[in-house]
């Protein structure tokens, strides 16, 4: 036994990386340290089926409260690191106390960005969508025939849209870029989903911008857009994009660089201290990313547990996401970053497609709508290196599996 690890968050990156310690029977001794006050719980359901009210909170929980006892790993919820000093190994929390560790691993998530008390941010009514807080305080607000405006057209703005609309809101989204989704997705993608939001009576306003929420009596009550217009609002949604939670390690003197830099093991420039998930800005193909998905902090806190168990498997990842909208799900394998071409690709039944990314004529990712067939062979062929056949990719009657030989 090896002395103590602590980790600085409770998300899925945190809870995965002492779950897979302790499956590989490492018996050092944990310590979980969580900002929030429950036990770890997946994200991704909180502003959907938790929203929506379809599922319950305690079933978002990774484990129950006897697991942490029963495999001791200490947990110390409502509690935060303020201070990292890496010559004595020591971490400390809010309330001044000292935890030493032999091994620090950060795995301190994201925050999501804010609108400026400036344009009306610190109003009340005005809302991101991030924990549990944030989607409880979003559920007493849906209630149907009310207004929403939602801020932002990449995937947080619309998954909040699609539960919106479901709710029964009216629902307002304005992007500030040329399209939804311009960041994360090729325009045939971002014009299928234009089209599933539209018909189902959202209101998207690409080219507009935020210039100011107006109040009264301290609460949001409507929002003055980029174009001149004026629309009233009961709240607003900010789905504008998030930041790393770095600043610790900043302060503590790692090297970060939009996220805290690490190696392909995991480790930060400080050899005893580890990062892993949405902080961690990782190698990958010769560049230097940030993969903000549960897959990564799952995958990526596995192979750090693994070398900090005495492994030295280094992390290649092989990116996938989802996003669910209405009864659509958005598959996607690969990073598209860097693509120059794309093609567009009919599904076999109504309502399927798949859009194919390329850099300099290298399959680089794939978005899957409602076509699971075109994930699945997407995502082998990504994970083999094969590269398709173009004009077989293009036509809607060839068979998919051909393209992996």
């Amino acid at each position: 036994m090896t002395g103590r690890l602590v980790i600085v968050g409770a998300g899925q990156a945190g809870f995965a990386l002492a779950a897979k310690l302790r499956a590989l029977k490492d018996t050092r001794p944990i310590t979980i340290i969580g900002a929030e006050d429950c036990l770890p719980y997946q994200r991704p359901p909180l502003t959907k089926k938790y929203l929506l009210g379809e599922m319950s909170f305690d079933r978002l929980l990774f484990r129950p409260e006897h697991w942490y006892a029963d495999n001791d790993v200490e947990i110390r919820l409502s509690t935060w690191v303020e201070q990292i000093n890496r010559d004595k190994k020591i971490v400390i929390t809010q309330d001044g106390s000292r935890l030493e560790y032999e091994t620090l691993a950060l795995a301190t998530g994201s925050t999501p960005r804010s609108l400026p008390a400036a344009v009306g941010g610190d109003l009340d009514g005005v809302y991101v969508a991030r924990d549990k807080r944030d989607a409880d305080l979003l559920a007493g607000e849906m209630r149907a025939g009310r207004r929403v405006l939602i801020i932002g057209g990449g995937y947080i703005g619309l998954e909040a849209a699609a539960v919106a609309r479901h709710r029964g809101l009216e629902v307002t989204v304005i992007e500030m870029g040329d399209r939804i989704l311009q960041r994360v997705a090729a325009k045939e993608t971002a014009d299928i989903m234009r089209v599933i939001h539209q018909d189902r009576d959202v209101v998207i306003r690409e080219k507009t911008g935020l210039k100011h929420l107006v109040g009264r009596n301290g609460r949001v009550a409507a929002a003055e857009l980029s174009d001149g217009s004026t629309i009233e609002v009961d709240f607003v949604i900010v789905g504008i994009g998030v930041v790393p939670n770095d600043q610790l390690a900043k302060e503590a003197g790692l090297e970060v660089a939009n996220g805290i830099v690490v190696d392909s093991l995991a480790r930060t420039s400080d050899p005893a201290i580890y990062a892993v998930g949405d902080c961690a800005a990782l190698p990958w193909n010769g560049e230097r990313i940030r993969l903000e998905s549960v897959q990564n902090a799952v995958d990526q806190a596995e192979a750090a547990a693994a070398i900090i168990a005495g492994g030295n498997e280094a992390y290649d990842p092989n990116p996938w996401f989802w996003s669910d909208q209405y009864d659509v799900k958005l598959q996607i394998a690969g990073f598209n970053q860097g693509y120059d071409s794309t093609l567009l690709r009919a599904g076999s039944r109504e309502g399927s497609a798949s859009v194919w990314y390329f850099r300099e004529g290298k399959l680089i990712a794939v978005d899957a709508i409602n076509d699971a067939r075109a994930y699945v062979t997407g995502k082998k062929l990504l994970e083999t290196g094969l590269n398709p056949d173009r004009a077989v990719l293009a036509d809607p009657a060839s068979d998919l599996k051909s393209l992996l030989g």
